[in-house]
């Protein structure tokens, strides 16, 4: 019986030896191995290892993944204008040298934290006190989360964390100073739109006055095109007309006369004084003769 419990004892000494011996490391952990207290070995390559067994040597796992840490509650910061804003904030982080990380925090991550918060705090009041409130919320803002990164990434090196990514999730004004921000806002569109109608206007009357410049420079070119298409028409009618009358000067007389005739007793009220023997009546006399002689 004795020998039974005597087996039965040596049997569970060695489990637990070869228990305590063998450890696991996951791909997603560090493993740090301790030797009578002191940091012996960091092994990141995941798979099953061999130590002794305590207290000789023991084993702190530390959490290889990229980690999140957010503000817990909203802070509250002060402007280049003096004024309060309220910004979230959030950073992604991981663990890059376990021993240095151990040696800051003794593998605690609650402290880690804390002290992440109180880096990430300081530089966002360093970056936030030297810029306005429209740079903060929409126009720099880009820029004021890469400098954070690069300030609280300086600063987690020396601790044994790498940032990853530094996020402003939200800013917002505090409340007493809302209505003021609104009515400024207001009267900023407002002041836009205005500038806005009057270019439109000005534009506007630079388009109709070069619409009229153009009209009268078509109207012009068209009266002279005109102009000048009536001039050459009218010389070679004349041309036309002396060709024609040039090869009987009588008949041309004659037709010219009866124009003047018709021009001068075109109503019936018209009257003229003049001597019967005149030239102006040549071609009258010339029909009475030949109405005579017939």
């Amino acid at each position: 019986m004795n020998r039974i419990i005597s087996y039965l004892i040596a049997v569970a000494i060695v489990v637990w030896v070869v228990s305590s011996s063998l450890f696991v490391v996951d791909q997603r952990q560090y493993a740090i191995l301790f030797a009578l207290g002191e940091v012996k070995e960091v092994i990141s390559d995941p798979g099953l290892h061999v130590k002794l067994p305590p207290p000789f040597q023991n084993v702190l796992f530390l959490d290889k993944q990229i980690l999140t840490l957010e503000t817990p509650e909203t802070d509250r910061f002060i402007t280049a204008e003096k004024m309060n804003i309220l910004v979230d904030a959030f950073v992604k982080w991981r663990i890059t040298k376990p021993k240095l990380y151990f040696v800051s925090f003794g593998g605690d991550e609650h402290r880690a934290r804390d002290r992440m918060s109180q880096i990430i705090k300081a530089a966002l009041n360093d970056e936030i006190t030297k810029r306005t409130v429209r740079e903060v919320i929409s126009g720099e803002r880009g820029k004021i989360m890469d400098a954070i990164q690069q300030k609280v990434a300086k600063e987690a090196e020396q601790i044994g964390i790498e940032i990853v990514d530094v996020r402003l999730k939200r800013v917002e004004y505090v409340e007493q100073i809302n209505a003021s921000v609104y009515d400024r806002m207001k009267s900023e569109r407002l002041r836009v739109a205005n500038d806005l109608r009057s270019k439109g206007s000005a534009e506007s009357e630079k388009i109709r006055a070069d619409a009229d410049r153009q009209r009268t420079v078509l109207l012009a070119e068209a009266y002279r095109d005109a102009e000048k298409i009536r001039g050459e028409g009218d010389a070679k009618a004349s041309q036309i007309y002396a060709q024609a009358f040039g090869q009987n000067a009588e008949f041309y007389k004659f037709y010219r006369s009866l124009e003047a005739y018709r021009t001068s007793f075109k109503n019936r009220s018209d009257v003229m004084v003049v001597d019967p023997n005149s030239e102006f009546f040549k071609y009258f006399r010339s029909s009475e003769a030949g109405s005579a002689k017939k």
